[in-house]
C-alpha cells in the first residue's frame, strides 16, 4: 500500500469525487461507516474492498483507488445494503455512477460486468427490451467465453424461454426518452 498526502489527494479529486456523489444522489456525509452494507453484501466475499470502505476512500478522496477497485463492478444492485442502512445511503447508485467515471477513465478491472452492462443497456435502447438469446450471443463472444451457454442454449430454445424472434415495444420513443435522461444520454 502506497502513502497518500490526503492533503494533496483531497484537492486534486474533490471535484470528481463530489461529481460522482452527486450524480448518484448520495451525501457522502450521511455514511458514519457502521458496516452494515458490508456485513450484508451477498457478494462481498468476491470484493476486494467492501462496499463500506468505497465510500469511506471517497470521503479521503482516494480516487484511483476507487476507480481501480473490483467491487462497484462487482455489486448486484440487490438493495440489500440499502435496507440495511440506518442511513439509506443508495449505495448500489453510487456504485454504478463509480463504474460510468470509470469506464470514462478507460479503467475496467472486471471484464465481464462492464460488458454485459454495456451490451444489456444497448439493448433496451435498440429494442426497448432485452433479447435473452441475441444478448447471450453477444456476451459469450466479447466477453471471450464463446462456448459458456452452448449446452443450455438448445433446452432453453426447445422449452421457448428464449427465440430468435426479437420483440420490441410498442412505446420504444418513450423508452429512449427515459433512458437518455438517465444515462444523461450517454450510451456506454
Amino acid at each position: 500500500m502506497d502513502i497518500v498526502n490526503l492533503s494533496v489527494s483531497r484537492a486534486k479529486n474533490n471535484e470528481a469525487t463530489e461529481a460522482v456523489a452527486a450524480k448518484a444522489g448520495v451525501n457522502l456525509k450521511d455514511c458514519y461507516q457502521c458496516g452494515k452494507c458490508s456485513a450484508g453484501c451477498p457478494v462481498s466475499h468476491a470484493m476486494d474492498i467492501m462496499p463500506r470502505e468505497v465510500i469511506r476512500l471517497l470521503h479521503l478522496r482516494c480516487w484511483e483507488e476507487v476507480l481501480e477497485a473490483k467491487t462497484p463492478w462487482l455489486c448486484a444492485s440487490c438493495v440489500t445494503c440499502v435496507t440495511r442502512c440506518p442511513r439509506d445511503v443508495n449505495l448500489p447508485s453510487l456504485m454504478e455512477e463509480v463504474r460510468r467515471a470509470s469506464k470514462a477513465a478507460g479503467k475496467r478491472p472486471v471484464k465481464g460486468p462492464s460488458v454485459f452492462d454495456t451490451l444489456f443497456l444497448k439493448g433496451v435502447y435498440q429494442n426497448g427490451r432485452s433479447n435473452e438469446l441475441y444478448m447471450m450471443m453477444k456476451y459469450n463472444l466479447f466477453s471471450g467465453h464463446l462456448m459458456q451457454d452452448a449446452l443450455s442454449a438448445p433446452h432453453l430454445l426447445f422449452k421457448g424461454m428464449i427465440g430468435f424472434k426479437i420483440h420490441k415495444v410498442k412505446d420504444l420513443p418513450d423508452v429512449r426518452a427515459i433512458m437518455d435522461r438517465c444515462l444523461g444520454g450517454e450510451l456506454p
